[in-house]
């Protein structure tokens, strides 16, 4: 490698792993800022169900793609990765290394490699099928998506509705199964990619996510949902520890079974996480109590 050659440190895992403290650690040592690549920390108004870093800790390291946009906004992956390029064009011209940390791998992805170019959203054909799911369920449209496109059915998170109707939208669309236009290329990119992923013993990534459900709980989480109830149709808010505390305001469920339900949905989303990342050979793997080792493979990577 060139001595000139830019590096962007990865730091991804499942959700409560460490990933926000490790990173604030390595940017410290490395001297360099952070980029967040947790498509919910993106909104200003979702904070404690989001785990975002504290004050001090962002003003302690620069943080980027925190609290930029609101949940009645949008920000797509192939949107981040147009912006993120554009910031790390700045950013690489006083760091050789920057950190990009997170839990979304599809946004992840974004930056490393790229994203296909697929169509624009349809307002018509998206406004239909969420009202279809509105009044229909999550069973419909996924239902829906098998018919339209069963490789993709098989790939793809089938609890998350944003990524079906996405799906089927561009099925919609384009008249072509989405999985035949999802090229999987990867771009070009002016640096190089050092990945790292975050894992524990199962017992104990449970117990810290069950331990940050009740810390939230006692954050105030519930009152900063029903804050957003206004907005609790919107995309940004069908997510883990808000749609299950809508269902308690609503009368649905009782509030400790909200908030087991918040561990339960949390603890298999960390398993949709470490299975996603499983599938990149491309990571290393490492505690998050192995800061030391992580530092030396840092260093050998970058020459």
């Amino acid at each position: 490698m060139s001595v000139d050659t830019k590096y962007l440190i990865v730091v991804a895992g499942p959700t409560a792993i460490g990933k926000t403290e490790l990173a604030i650690k390595l940017a410290k040592e490395l001297n360099t800022v952070v980029i967040s690549a947790d498509s919910r920390q993106f909104y200003k108004e979702m904070s404690i169900g989001t785990a975002k870093p504290h004050y001090t800790e962002l003003q302690n390291v620069k943080h980027y793609f925190i609290d930029c946009i609101s949940v009645k906004e949008e920000l797509n992956a192939g949107t981040f990765e147009k912006q993120v390029l554009k910031l790390l064009d700045e950013l690489f011209i006083l760091h050789k290394q920057v950190i990009l940390v997170g839990g979304s791998g599809m946004y992840i992805n974004s930056i490393v490699k790229g994203v296909d170019e697929l169509p624009e959203k349809n307002e018509t054909i998206r406004s239909h099928l969420n009202k279809e799911y509105e009044e229909r369920g999550l069973y419909f449209i996924q239902e829906k998506l098998k018919e339209l496109d069963l490789e993709y059915y098989n790939q793809v998170d089938i609890q998350n509705p944003q990524r079906i109707i996405r799906a089927i939208e561009i099925c919609l669309i384009t008249g072509k199964k989405y999985s035949e236009l999802r090229k999987n290329t990867h771009k070009n990119r002016p640096f190089v990619s050092i990945k790292m992923a975050l894992n524990m013993e199962r017992d104990k990534l449970y117990e810290r996510i069950n331990l940050r459900v009740d810390k939230m709980m006692n954050d105030g989480l519930l009152d900063e949902v029903i804050e957003l109830l206004p907005y609790k149709k919107l995309n940004a808010l069908n997510t883990v520890g808000y749609k299950e505390l809508f269902d308690y305001i609503e009368g649905k469920l009782k509030l400790e079974e909200a908030v087991e339900l918040i561990k339960k949905n949390s603890r298999n989303y960390a398993k949709r996480q470490l299975t996603w990342f499983r599938k990149d050979n491309e990571y290393m793997w490492f505690n998050p109590n192995q800061f030391e080792q992580i530092c030396n493979w840092i260093k050998i990577q970058i020459v």
